[in-house]
């Protein structure tokens, strides 16, 4: 056959068609044993095209032998041997039991038929004789027939096949592979890549919205960056499980109660909130965090300057120069009670579940049931005012404008004195057993606890220090890479290792802000401070951290949020006054101002 035929023009279209009619009807002659019999004693009339159709269920003579027939009998038959199972029985694309694609074969088959009806009534005999035959082919047979045929196309055939073949290609793996595989898979994806692969269909939408996947999606980014997409959530210390009442107990309840029998008493049964609800809850709460979508609520009720604050879930207390402390109900924002009792402001006030401890400038320290509103107790020993209070455990940590920093043990009664520091002592944060403490003095210095020695001193003009008045001191661990400042005068031989600093129980890093207008973070193993923060005009009064950010608040009235890995300035809050205080849940913060007010920003 000349290949030249698929290139002719549209005026040989009509020889074209008939060399392919004759080539067809040559597989379909009679076995003459003449070969030179002329074309024109070949019938053409209707009966003839109908004795030559494919008819299994007919003899074949000896007389007239079709090419065509032996070949479909020999290979259909041959398909019995096929196992009955369809995933063994068919390919992925005719398997019945696979629905993908199906409404698309349609509609095209229908199509073909449209085409086909449009030819002659031989022309559609002979196209149905090649596709019988291909169809009926083993694969070997059936890639050779492919191979013939691609070689006699030319390039607008190759393309045509090409954008039909690019869609047929297409497999609906996710189903198709074991369930164990779908979700491994699955877990490779981001957030919003499995929301739109749970739209495509039901089938992947029940895997897509599998608790093991959105589980692990909750355990590569609550509480901890993503390495893959550099997304973190908070933390967000909620229950996950949430006990509800069984529908057999509903209906028990309504019922009348029964004669008191010894029956084993039915288990509660134990609903759990989905991890992809639980996903999407700090996917919510992050999202407005880096857009800075916030609500305000504010506290109004100190008479002067706020010093101090800290908030839970449920209350807000907050200390100031009146000399009171007040008791805020977060939700409502009503002040739920007012403690009195220091003759001075309260600089400094801590709390847990049980009691509340604050420190004021009349050299006391006093405890709290803040429950009640009574004084429990008061200590002191503290010749200047009382700055900064901590405690852990039993143990309570004061720093004072002595210049010194007091231990007191509650159980023994004992009170031991760390002296070291020249100047007001600001901070003081207990982390594990040790004491870190900020001072005036532009240092910061870590004690033991256990033996009450100073293990390390942080700061200088040699390790880059402040040059201001340390306000605060954070100590953290950071497992993850922390973006550190770029310097020049790097010295390996300079690095002060300490062995009991990489052990267990002791920061990896700390974050302390000073006068000088800056925010620094220190390698607890070096004492060198890694990276300063630069933004305020004036000195930061105070900061809070979590895992992702930091709050700072300062003299120049504005409030800044940092991201804690890289150290860049996210947001920046104005307020009409000098923030004094601030302090740092996973969706909201609060900050206290020279004025008075207490402003809360949620990012719920």
């Amino acid at each position: 056959m000349n290949l030249q035929n698929n290139c002719e023009s549209d005026e040989n279209s009509i020889n074209a068609t008939n060399n392919f009619n004759d080539l067809i009807n040559a597989t379909t002659t009679k076995n003459s044993p003449h070969p030179s019999i002329k074309e024109e004693s070949i019938p053409k009339d209707e009966e003839f095209i109908q004795n030559t159709e494919i008819n299994e269920l007919e003899p074949v003579s000896n007389e007239d032998v079709s090419v065509v027939t032996p070949f479909l009998v020999k290979h259909i038959s041959d398909q019995n041997l096929i196992p009955r199972d369809n995933f063994h029985k068919y390919c992925y694309r005719h398997n019945p039991e696979i629905t993908c694609n199906k409404s698309t074969d349609e509609y095209k088959m229908k199509i073909i038929q449209q085409k086909l009806e449009q030819l002659p009534n031989r022309d559609q005999e002979a196209i149905s004789h090649v596709w019988s035959i291909f169809s009926a082919a083993p694969v070997h047979h059936r890639q050779l027939i492919l191979q013939g045929i691609l070689t006699q196309c030319c390039f607008p055939q190759l393309s045509y096949i090409s954008q039909e073949v690019s869609q047929l290609i297409k497999i609906d793996f996710i189903t198709t592979l074991p369930q164990e595989l779908s979700l491994k898979i699955l877990c490779y994806l981001d957030c919003k890549s499995l929301c739109n692969a749970a739209q495509v269909s039901r089938k992947w939408k029940s895997l897509a919205d599998d608790d093991r996947v959105w589980h692990h999606m909750c355990e590569q980014h609550i509480d901890r960056k993503c390495p893959n997409c550099g997304w973190g959530l908070p933390l967000m210390h909620m229950k996950r499980a949430r006990e509800m009442i069984t529908e057999d107990e509903k209906d028990t309840d309504s019922q009348p109660p029964p004669k008191k029998i010894k029956t084993e008493v039915p288990k509660k049964e134990i609903k759990k909130r989905p991890w992809k609800s639980v996903y999407s809850e700090r996917y919510q709460i992050e999202k407005r965090w880096r857009n800075g979508s916030y609500e305000i609520k504010t506290f109004i009720g100190h008479s002067d300057g706020v010093t101090c604050l800290k908030f839970n879930r449920k209350y807000l207390m907050t200390g100031s120069y009146d000399t009171t402390i007040k008791i805020w109900k977060i939700d409502t924002g009503e002040c739920i009670r007012t403690l009195t009792g220091h003759t001075k402001g309260v600089r400094s006030l801590v709390f847990d579940q049980q009691k509340l401890i604050t420190g004021g400038l009349d050299s006391t320290i006093k405890v709290w049931n803040y429950h009640t509103g009574h004084c429990i107790a008061t200590y002191r020993g503290h010749d200047d005012a009382v700055v900064s209070v901590d405690f852990s455990n039993k143990s309570i940590v004061s720093g004072s404008a002595d210049h010194t920093v007091r231990v007191w043990h509650v159980d023994s009664r004992t009170c031991y004195t760390l002296r070291g520091h020249t100047d007001w002592v600001n901070c003081v944060k207990i982390f594990n057993n040790l004491i870190f403490s900020a001072s005036d003095d532009t240092t910061i210095r870590m004690w033991d606890l256990s033996n009450n020695q100073c293990l390390k001193i942080f700061g200088g003009i040699e390790t880059n220090g402040h040059i201001g008045q340390v306000q605060s001191v954070i100590p953290f661990t950071y497992k993850e890479e922390l973006i550190e400042d770029n310097s020049d005068e790097e010295d390996m031989t300079e690095k002060l290792v300490l062995p009991t600093v990489t052990t267990n129980g002791y920061p990896t890093h700390l974050l302390t802000s000073s006068l000088d207008n800056t925010i620094k973070l220190w390698d607890v193993s070096t004492g060198k401070c890694i990276r300063t923060q630069f933004g305020h005009i004036e000195g930061v009064w105070s900061i809070a951290a979590d895992t992702f950010r930091i709050i700072s608040g300062a003299h120049d009235n504005l409030i800044k949020v940092w991201d804690l890995q890289n150290g860049k300035c996210l947001h920046t809050f104005g307020n009409y006054s000098s923030v004094s205080c601030v302090e740092l849940s996973d969706s909201r913060f609060v900050a206290g101002l020279e004025s008075g007010d207490v402003k809360m920003y949620c990012f719920e």
